[in-house]
Formats: C-alpha cells, sequence, structure tokens
C-alpha cells in the first residue's frame, strides 16, 4: 500500500476514490480527472433518479463506463453490486482514510448547507429538511450513516488487497497528505519503475 510520499509505479487510467461519507470523494474525483485527462462518472448521479427513486439502469451504465479506456469514480453503492465491476477494472485505488472528526466537520457542513438552501442535486432532487437531519433516526439519515460506517474501508481494506492484487492503493490520511500528493502528479514526479508495495500500514 502506497503512501502520499510513494511514486506511483504507473499512470493511471481507471481510478476509484474510496472514503467514508463526507471524505470528499467527488471533489478529488474531479480533481484527479482534469490531472490526467479522465472521464468522471459520479455515480451518485447514475444511481439516483427523479423522488430519490434508485434508477433500474444504475447497473448497465456502470457496467458501459467501466468497460471503457479512462475513467474516475467514487467507490458507493458495494452492495448493489460495483463491488464486481469497479475494482476490477480500475488500476488505481485512492483510500481517504481521514480523520473521523474532520470527516464528521465536513459531513455536517455539507448536509447543512444543501437543506437550508435547498439546493438541487442530481434529476433535481433536494435533501430532506435540516430537522430530518438533526432528529430523525435511522437509514435515511446520512449523519447516522457516516457514523454507522465510519470504519467500513479500514476493516475491508486487507480484503481488498488480497482479492484485487492488481490494484496499485494509495492511502491519503489528511487533506494535506491529499494536496501534496496532487502536487506530486501535476510536478511529474509521482511516476517511476514498479517497486513493491508495502502492506505495514
Amino acid at each position: 500500500m502506497l503512501t502520499a510520499d510513494d511514486p506511483l509505479p504507473l499512470v493511471p487510467h481507471r481510478v476509484l476514490i474510496a472514503g467514508v461519507t463526507g471524505a470528499g470523494k467527488t471533489t478529488l474525483a474531479s480533481r484527479i480527472a482534469t490531472r490526467w485527462g479522465l472521464v468522471h462518472h459520479e455515480l451518485d448521479a447514475l444511481h439516483h433518479g427523479p423522488k430519490w427513486t434508485p434508477r433500474p439502469e444504475f447497473l448497465d451504465d456502470v457496467r458501459a463506463f467501466a468497460a471503457t479506456d479512462r475513467w474516475v469514480t467514487e467507490w458507493q453503492y458495494t452492495g448493489k453490486g460495483t463491488d464486481k465491476i469497479l475494482p476490477v477494472r480500475a488500476d488505481v485505488l485512492v483510500w481517504m482514510d481521514y480523520p473521523y472528526p474532520l470527516v464528521r466537520r465536513r459531513l455536517i457542513r455539507r448536509t447543512m448547507k444543501r437543506r437550508i438552501l435547498r439546493t438541487k442535486l442530481w434529476n433535481g432532487n433536494v435533501e430532506p429538511n435540516l430537522w430530518q437531519a438533526l432528529w430523525v433516526r435511522g437509514d435515511e439519515n446520512i449523519l447516522d450513516w457516516q457514523k454507522r460506517t465510519r470504519n467500513k474501508w479500514t476493516d475491508r481494506m486487507p480484503h481488498i488487497e488480497a482479492e484485487f492484487p492488481h490494484l496499485t492503493i494509495v492511502r491519503l490520511q489528511h487533506p494535506r497528505e491529499t494536496e501534496s500528493w496532487l502536487h506530486a502528479q501535476a510536478s511529474g514526479t509521482s511516476t517511476a519503475p514498479p517497486k513493491r508495495r508495502s502492506r505495514d500500514t
């Protein structure tokens, strides 16, 4: 597993971004798309139809773009079939393993902004009112969801390494590391001859 300081052994063509809800996966995916000239496919936009109804074409759309040569996307909807498609085709996995207090603040800020401003999201959807986020408990509460799944990727990563040995995994543990890593890509110092990946992180 690589860190922000390690050179990449390849120029990425198909990139997955993993991380807890609120880490900033979509923003990073957009920046990576610009950096390497990739196409950003946002999974939320493919999944959510009008009135938050899941689109029946979702997995077909994921399969279609995953079969192409150059893309970046967020690794989400792991319980709905993306695990069988995206990591098989990706060559680089970027893991945003940020401190929980940081991602918690990010999600609270994002949730409040979207709900107070009634921001239109995918297919015209608008998140429920702020009262729902603050007081309603359960699967529909994104703040609860983040708390319940905060350790998801930490628990899964050893299994991902074993199941998909072709993936180059980069672990970024703070936004400062992400900025340093992106700067290295821009400066051309991020690619080097293949090196053995350390598993002691």
